[in-house]
C-alpha cells in the first residue's frame, strides 16, 4: 500500500519478505511495491528552467534476486505524453553486470537525483517509476510504481516588472554662480588704487552688480574676500594690512551696490585677512624663471622662524630685483568673489517653450519639461526635441526608448538604447538594453549588461534579481532585490523556504491587493498550512479575475485545499 506523508514524501514501508534465493523475476515483479522511495519536494517544482527528482529509499532485505538486473527509470507522464529521467541499473550480488550492486541479505539504501527540461504539459502530471528486470536471456516490465504528483510551476508567477530607467535630469530652478575679481596694492598699502578699478575683471564686477539690479531673476548672496600681504614686512603690521585690504575691497563693491540701490545684510561680507601670502610666493618662485630660484627657494625652507625668512626676503629683494618686480607684488592683493543666484523659468515657461520653441531650452530644461506631463505622447514629442536639438547627450535618445518600452515598441527601443549608447557609453541605455535581452530570453547576455550598469543604481540590481528567478537561483535573488516590497521579492522569498518573510513582504508590497498578488498570497497560505488564509485569498483573486479559479484548481500548491479552491 502506498502512504503520502505530511512533509510531502512518498514512502512505501518496507515489510519483511519471504523470498527465497531463487525465486526469480517473477517474485521481484510481485514484491517491487515493497521498495520505499521519498521523494524531495513532493510534488516537483521547477526550477530555473528544469524539474529536479531527488529520490531516497530502500531495497529490502531478501528481495534483490542474486543473479538478476534492474533498470529503475523515473518518468514523467502527462497527458500527451511522457519524459523520462535517467535510467539507473541495480542488480544482485552474483549478476554480470556492472550495475550498483544490491546485497541479497541486507538490502541496500540508494539515492537518486537528475533533472529534466520543464514543458508545459508537465504541470498536471505524475512521477512514476518504470522498472523492468533482467536474467539470463529473459527480461520482464512490472508494474509502474506512482511515487509523487506531478509538478508546481509556481516560479512562473514571477512578473515581468523590469526596472526600466530614465536619463534623469539635473534641472535646477535656482542656480547658484559667482564672478572673480582681483584688486592689488602698492607696498605696505590698503589704497585702491583708481588703475585697479580699470581692470576689466573689477570691471566686469561692477558691471554684473548693475545687472543683479536690473533683473528679479537674479540675486547677490555673498562677498568672500580673501586679502593678503606680501612676505617681506614685519609680521603684525603684514596682517593688519591684510585686515585693512579686505575692507577696502569691500568699500568697492559696497558702494556700487548702494549706489544701484542693492541692499546687503552684514553677513553678506565675508572677510577674511590671510596675513603673509607664504605660499603664494613659493608657488610664483616655482613658476618663474628666475635664476638661481631654486636656490632661494632652499635657503628660505632653511629658516622655520618667520622673522628669519622675512629678513631674508627683504634681502633676496635687494638682491634681486626682479623678485621685488616681478613676485612681490602680485601678493600683495584682494581676491573677490562675488555670488549670486539666477531664478530660471517657470513651468509655464518651460512648458510653452517645449510645446512651440524647444531649441530655446538647455537640455536640463527640456528634459525637465517633460516630468511636468503625464502623457507619454506628449512626453515623447519633448524627448525627441531633445535628441534633436542636444545631440551630444544620450539623456534625449535613452529617453526616447524609455517611452517606446512603455508603447511596448521593444525594437524601436532597443534601437534607441543603442544609439544612446554610441552618443557615450551609459549605465541607463545598458540597463535597459539588459531588460530587452531579458524580455526576448537571452538571459545570459541581459546579465551581462546589468553587470555593466551597476553605478544607474539599485534598479539594476533588482533587475539582476529577476534573472536569479528565472535561473532557480532564490538566494541571490533575494539579496538583490534588497529591501524592495514587492510581488516578486515576496515570491523569491517563498520559493526559497521562508514564507513568513514572504507574507510580511508582499503585505508592504503595492501588488498586494491585485488579482495576482492575492494568489501568491494564497500560496504563501498553504505554505503555512494556514486554511483560512488560502480560502480568503483565492476568493479576493477569483472576484478579479475569474480565470484564476481554474489554475488554482489544477495547482497543486493547493493539494491538500482542494474545497478551499472552488
Amino acid at each position: 500500500m502506498k502512504l503520502r506523508h505530511y512533509k510531502g514524501l512518498f514512502s512505501v514501508a518496507a515489510a519483511s519478505l519471504l523470498l527465497t534465493a531463487c525465486g526469480g523475476l517473477g517474485k521481484m515483479a510481485k514484491y517491487a511495491n515493497d521498495i520505499t522511495y521519498n521523494v524531495d519536494p513532493e510534488p516537483l517544482i521547477v526550477r530555473g528552467d528544469s524539474v529536479e527528482l531527488n529520490i531516497s529509499g530502500k531495497f529490502p532485505g531478501k528481495y534483490f534476486h542474486k543473479k538478476a538486473m534492474m533498470e529503475m527509470t523515473p518518468t514523467l507522464t502527462y497527458a500527451a505524453g511522457q519524459t523520462e529521467y535517467k535510467m539507473v541499473m541495480y542488480q544482485g550480488e552474483n549478476a554480470p553486470g556492472n550495475g550498483i550492486v544490491v546485497p541479497y541479505d541486507n538490502g541496500k539504501n540508494y539515492t537518486y537525483s537528475d533533472k529534466v527540461a520543464y514543458t508545459p504539459d508537465m504541470e498536471v502530471s505524475e512521477v512514476m517509476i518504470n522498472f523492468k528486470g533482467i536474467m539470463g536471456n529473459k527480461s520482464r516490465d512490472f508494474d509502474p510504481v506512482k511515487i509523487a504528483d506531478g509538478v508546481r510551476t509556481t516560479p512562473f508567477l514571477m512578473l515581468s516588472d523590469d526596472k526600466v530607467l530614465l536619463g534623469k535630469d539635473k534641472f535646477q530652478r535656482i542656480t547658484q554662480h559667482d564672478l572673480y575679481a582681483q584688486i592689488n596694492y602698492l607696498v605696505n598699502s590698503s589704497h585702491v588704487r583708481g588703475s585697479e578699478l580699470r581692470e576689466d575683471d573689477v570691471k566686469a564686477m561692477m558691471a554684473l552688480i548693475k545687472d543683479i539690479a536690473d533683473d528679479p531673476l537674479k540675486a547677490a548672496t555673498a562677498l568672500n574676500i580673501d586679502a593678503y600681504a606680501s612676505p617681506e614686512g614685519e609680521i603684525s603690521f603684514n596682517e593688519n594690512l591684510a585686515d585693512d585690504r579686505a575692507k577696502s575691497a569691500s568699500r568697492v563693491v559696497e558702494q556700487e551696490m548702494k549706489r544701484r540701490k542693492l541692499e546687503a545684510a552684514e553677513s553678506f561680507f565675508n572677510l577674511r585677512g590671510k596675513g603673509e601670502d607664504w605660499k603664494g610666493f613659493q608657488k610664483a618662485m616655482e613658476a618663474s624663471n628666475i635664476p638661481d630660484k631654486d636656490l632661494i627657494l632652499r635657503i628660505l625652507n632653511m629658516y622655520d622662524d618667520v622673522t628669519k625668512r622675512e629678513k631674508e626676503i627683504r634681502n633676496l629683494a635687494a638682491t634681486y630685483k626682479v623678485i621685488a618686480d616681478k613676485i612681490l607684488p602680485d601678493l600683495r592683493r584682494s581676491q573677490m568673489t562675488l555670488v549670486y543666484e539666477i531664478t530660471g523659468k517657470t513651468d509655464e515657461e518651460l512648458l510653452n517653450l517645449a510645446r512651440t520653441a524647444p531649441a530655446e531650452l538647455n537640455v536640463e530644461e527640456m528634459l525637465f519639461a517633460a516630468t511636468l506631463i503625464d502623457d507619454i505622447n506628449e512626453q515623447l514629442q519633448f524627448y525627441q526635441a531633445c535628441e534633436q536639438h542636444h545631440t551630444n547627450d544620450y539623456r534625449g535618445a535613452n529617453n526616447v526608448g524609455y517611452i517606446y518600452m512603455l508603447q511596448n515598441k521593444m525594437n524601436e527601443a532597443e534601437a534607441q538604447f543603442i544609439k544612446s549608447n554610441e552618443i557615450q557609453q551609459n549605465p541607463f541605455a545598458t540597463n535597459n538594453l539588459g531588460v530587452i535581452a531579458r524580455l526576448k530570453g537571452d538571459r545570459k547576455k541581459a546579465m551581462e549588461h546589468f553587470q555593466n550598469a551597476t553605478a544607474a543604481g539599485p534598479e539594476v540590481s533588482y533587475n539582476m534579481g529577476l534573472i536569479n528567478i528565472q535561473n532557480g537561483d532564490y538566494q541571490s535573488a533575494i539579496g538583490n532585490m534588497g529591501s524592495e516590497n514587492s510581488f516578486n521579492a515576496a515570491l523569491a522569498k517563498m520559493l526559497n523556504g521562508n514564507a513568513q518573510g514572504a507574507k510580511t513582504t508582499l503585505e508592504a508590497a503595492p501588488e498586494k491587493d491585485t488579482a495576482m498578488g492575492q494568489y501568491l498570497m494564497a500560496i504563501i497560505g498553504a505554505r503555512l498550512a494556514d486554511g483560512n488564509l488560502v480560502k480568503s485569498s483565492l476568493q479576493a483573486a477569483y472576484a478579479q479575475d475569474g480565470s484564476l479559479r481554474d489554475k488554482a484548481s489544477k495547482d497543486l500548491e493547493f493539494r491538500d485545499y482542494r474545497d478551499a479552491t472552488k
